[in-house]
């Protein structure tokens, strides 16, 4: 019996702490296929708000985190084009003519943004099992510019045969996060975040999805503030009986399938089962860097169930949407 191929899978910070759910679900799509995924517990951030802040050296030492969480020969998958972005097409500037340069490469080459993945080397494809659905699509600029890869996106929503994708107007320009921008120009990032929420209400469309959690945050954030009375919420969970809001009554749950695999490293017999079916519950698992669905609420960030003006979208990362349309309970 061959054994499933391997892949490493990055969770991001936004991911970790903020976006649980649609981690859980892009590695459910990435099982689903017959990987093994794995997780290393040794990873940390990327260093994109150091190194964009002009603080090399403390990017470095962030990153050089990643070289050695990252070893062995096997596809890195990272569900943002910002942190892959950071990864693929800075980390060999960042050690260029330093001792681990080399590292730096052999990991860059590797890193792949997970939309351009799905639809170019797995050829995902899945029948969509949910009822009819209008959705609008945000590009992140990291996806569009930096990485490429916005077309595989829109690419794997097209698959699916009951959705209607739609984008906003002025679709190509910034949500206004920016990373550190956001912090270091807040009035700036507000308007065009203003703008952008604007556009997108004005599509009419049920769900925003989007490929990095960054500009989810952002746009999330912005309705929720400038729009409460027609807000859902950020993240509607992933799973059977799940409603909207964060917190461990979002209905995520680690495995349906035949095994949930994470790792501690890539070569042969190195990975370990953390879970059999779905037997394992995210409430209390997957605790490599906390990425779990348990504790959100403490930090008050549970979305308040209210009567919803019919053009309120729910914010939704990409991997959640296909996970959700494909999967039977």
């Amino acid at each position: 019996m061959s054994q499933a191929p391997r892949v490493y899978f990055f969770g991001t910070c936004l991911i970790d702490l903020i976006f649980p759910q649609a981690g859980l679900a892009a590695m459910r799509l990435l099982r689903r296929e017959g990987l093994e995924v794995i997780y290393p517990q040794g990873q940390t951030c990327c260093g994109q708000p150091a190194y964009n802040s002009g603080y090399d050296a403390a990017a470095r030492a962030v990153a050089r985190q990643q070289l050695a969480a990252f070893p062995e020969d096997c596809p890195i998958l990272v569900p943002s084009a910002s942190c892959a972005g950071m990864m693929k097409v800075q980390y060999p500037k960042l050690f260029a003519g330093t001792a681990d340069e080399e590292r730096a490469l052999h990991l860059a080459a590797r890193v792949h943004e997970l939309t351009d993945y799905l639809a170019r080397v797995l050829d995902w494809r899945r029948p969509d099992l949910g009822p009819p659905l209008k959705v609008v699509l945000h590009h992140s600029c990291s996806a569009r510019r930096e990485m490429g890869v916005s077309g595989a996106a829109a690419d794997l929503l097209a698959r699916l045969t009951n959705l209607e994708v739609v984008e906003p107007d002025h679709a190509h320009e910034c949500c206004g996060f920016g990373g550190t921008f956001a912090v270091k120009q807040p009035e700036i990032s507000a308007a065009m975040a203003a703008d952008k929420a604007a556009a997108i209400l004005a599509t009419g469309a049920r769900v925003l999805v989007g490929q990095d959690c960054g500009c989810l945050l952002n746009l999330g954030g912005t309705l929720a503030h400038r729009y409460p009375q027609s807000w859902e919420g950020v993240g509607s969970g992933v799973g059977a009986g799940s409603g909207p809001g964060f917190g461990a009554g979002s209905g995520t749950n680690v495995a349906s399938g035949p095994g949930s695999a994470f790792a501690s490293g890539c070569g042969p017999g190195s990975g370990a089962q953390a879970a059999q079916g779905a037997a394992a519950d995210t409430g209390s698992g997957l605790t490599a860097k906390g990425l779990t669905a348990k504790g959100l609420t403490a930090k008050g960030l549970t979305a308040s169930p209210r009567t919803l003006d019919p053009q309120a979208p729910v914010v939704k990362h990409i991997a959640e949407l296909l996970w959700e349309r494909t999967h039977a309970p």
